[in-house]
């Protein structure tokens, strides 16, 4: 009797509460961050993009220095280019982990002297970041807030015909608001490329970089790695568990910069783990030239990719098993 009369009393509340979250679990459903171009991608979904949205395959994994290292187009390896911005050995756990990505035969990683910075700002929108319990909209408020304004300009452009890029949050939208003229429902898909470096910044450049890196991070000890220093021995049994082929490479940093402190007493911690698990490792760590390079830690994509790649393929072959005749 209670019961029912506290239904009735706050039948209001309740309905209402109820269809939000309904109308969270439909969007969820939808997953527009990964199914809709309005939305912006992280490389992780574009990754799946650019591979026909297969989650499996023998992987190539690490930062942005795999990205502007790695050719997979150009490689007779056959792994799959996943190269995260800002991505990290934590990532790659929680990847395996949740059953993201299904990992076969054949796991390399990219460890360069940023992919173990425990307290180094990741995207977001990586989707092991997303507690269970929180709505989906509300994670990814800023994103709906940007792609929902732009569709509102659009209308009002197309609809009213009036000129929209007046109001600020419209101005944002220009070519979205030329195509609105014809069709209220236009949008400018989002970016679904990862982003590759070209050339080579000046010195300038490269020395304030080097600054701003020694200033963020150059004062951190192994303490401040604790964290992917533990998920890389989660990702050394996981390997062993699922009978997975792992090797590790040492990504290229530019040696006409000092490296960075920590570097020494991490780069001799990870390689007495790799020891341990007999995971073969390539060094290429002050392996390249600075022409090689777009800054400190990527490799131009005009000379010092294709070099890496051939090289990286060549290591790979010399460590195959020769077959039986």
């Amino acid at each position: 009797m209670k019961f029912a009369a506290f239904l009735k009393k706050n039948g209001f509340v309740l309905g209402l509460l109820l269809a939000l979250i309904v109308s969270d679990l439909l969007i969820s459903w939808w997953n527009p961050m990964v199914s809709s171009r309005r939305f912006y991608k992280n490389d992780f979904t574009k990754t799946l993009f650019h591979h026909n949205w297969s989650q499996s395959g023998p992987v190539f994994f690490g930062n942005s220095s795999v990205t502007a290292a790695y050719i997979e187009e150009q490689s007779d390896s056959h792994l799959i280019e996943m190269g995260l911005s800002y991505g990290k050995i934590t990532d790659l756990k929680e990847i395996l982990d949740r059953g993201l990505y299904h990992v076969q035969d054949e796991l390399v990683v990219g460890i360069d002297v940023h992919t173990m910075l425990d307290s180094l700002e990741t995207d977001p929108t990586y989707p092991w970041f997303k507690p269970w319990y929180q709505p989906y909209v509300y994670t990814y408020r800023d994103y709906f807030r940007d792609s929902g304004t732009e569709f509102a300009c659009a209308l009002y452009e197309g609809l009213s015909k009036q000129d929209a890029s007046r109001m600020e949050a419209c101005a944002k939208f220009p070519e979205t608001l030329k195509l609105s003229k014809s069709d209220p429902f236009a949008y400018q898909p989002r970016w679904i490329d990862k982003e590759l470096y070209h050339n080579r910044i000046d010195d300038a450049a490269l020395k304030e970089k080097w600054a701003d890196y020694d200033k963020r991070f150059g004062w951190m000890t192994l303490k401040d790695f604790q964290d992917n220093l533990d998920a890389l021995q989660w990702v050394l049994e996981y390997a062993k568990a699922h009978n997975l082929t792992l090797r590790v490479i040492w990504m290229p940093w530019n040696k006409g910069y000092e490296q960075p402190p920590y570097v020494a007493s991490l780069k001799q911690t990870v390689n007495a783990q790799l020891e341990q698990a007999h995971v073969p490792v390539l060094d290429l760590l002050d392996h390249y030239e600075p022409q090689y390079f777009h800054d400190l830690v990527h490799l131009n994509r005009e000379d010092g990719a294709p070099l890496f790649t051939k090289e990286v393929d060549a290591w790979l072959h010399s460590l195959e098993k020769p077959s039986k005749s």
